[in-house]
């Protein structure tokens, strides 16, 4: 699954965090929950993980415009 175990614990695989950072700008909702459920999996990697995806979470609701500012 990407992790790397060693004297320091259970980390992310470096290569994985990298194929997250080039991910595609979305286009629609569909695209951000599908990220948002990939991404759910880390979370327990990235401290703040639900505080950070809350601007993502609010654009997979129904009549929300999405802005890009």
């Amino acid at each position: 699954m990407g992790h790397i175990v060693n004297q320091k614990g259970i980390l992310v695989d470096p290569a994985k965090i990298e194929v997250v950072m080039r991910w595609e700008v979305f286009r629609t909702p569909y695209e951000i929950y599908s990220f948002l459920g990939l991404a759910g999996y880390y979370r327990r990697f990235i401290q703040g993980f639900s505080k950070i995806v809350v601007p993502l979470t609010r654009l997979t609701k129904k009549n929300v415009t999405f802005w890009w500012g």
